[in-house]
């Protein structure tokens, strides 16, 4: 049975300590993510029958079973899907987009968190350079959360994060916002918090992240540079 098309646009309230620390760098950042306050190269992926996983470098964090990439669809929409069950905890499967390297950019994505009974997540990485190195904002449907990880040497290290409502078989966006070692990460349009990470410096690619027996469904990439 194909999974259920739900909008959904909740998150659970941040303290006001949290508000304050972060208010006039959320705006900042959030003014440079328009599309029109910001010159730039700016392009949406979508995942339509003539597109290709030619479009796409496909690797893996950790351990366990390479993840299981193909396009799927139901009556109203086309998806790179991460297919694979194997549960080992300690598995990412990536896909990354070739066509784009960048610094500063807004990176959001459109996907649905279908099953999986270890973990049931999807993410969005910005400055990918390799398996073992880069940033990763990170929706868990089990777990009701949102989380921004920093990977380096292979290792995930969390940086921040808010508990926030995360239905299975609906839609959702995620989106990171990144200007030098500033962050601003996003969920179904509302901003949920900033961070600061000096770690990773220079430019990389973008792309998609699962976790364990995540199935899940991604919709569409939208990329915006801010440099």
């Amino acid at each position: 049975m194909s999974p259920r098309h739900i909008s959904v646009d909740r998150q659970m309230p941040a303290t006001k300590t949290r508000f304050f620390r972060t208010l006039a760098l959320c705006a900042f950042l959030l003014a440079a993510c328009e599309p029109a306050a910001t010159p730039g190269r700016a392009e949406t992926v979508t995942f339509a029958a003539s597109k290709g996983l030619g479009d796409f470098e496909f690797a893996l964090t950790g351990s366990g079973a390479p993840g299981e990439w193909s396009v799927v669809r139901d009556d109203a929409t086309q998806a790179l899907a991460q297919t694979g069950t194997d549960p080992t905890d300690d598995r990412f499967p990536l896909a990354i987009y070739r066509s784009f390297s960048g610094r500063n950019l807004y990176v959001s994505i459109r996907f649905m968190p279908v099953s999986g009974k270890v973990d049931r997540a999807g993410g969005v990485v910005v400055r990918w350079t390799s398996a073992g190195d880069y940033y990763l904002a990170r929706a868990n449907a089990l777990e009701n959360n949102v989380r921004f990880y920093r990977v380096v040497g292979g290792k995930r290290q969390m940086i921040a994060g808010v508990d926030a409502a995360v239905a299975s078989g609906a839609w959702h966006t995620l989106g990171i916002a990144a200007r030098d070692d500033r962050f601003i990460i996003l969920f179904n349009g509302r901003e949920l918090f900033g961070a600061t990470d000096p770690t990773l410096r220079g430019p990389g690619r973008v792309g998609l992240w699962t976790k364990a027996d995540s199935v899940s469904w991604f919709e569409s990439i939208r990329i915006k540079s801010l440099d």
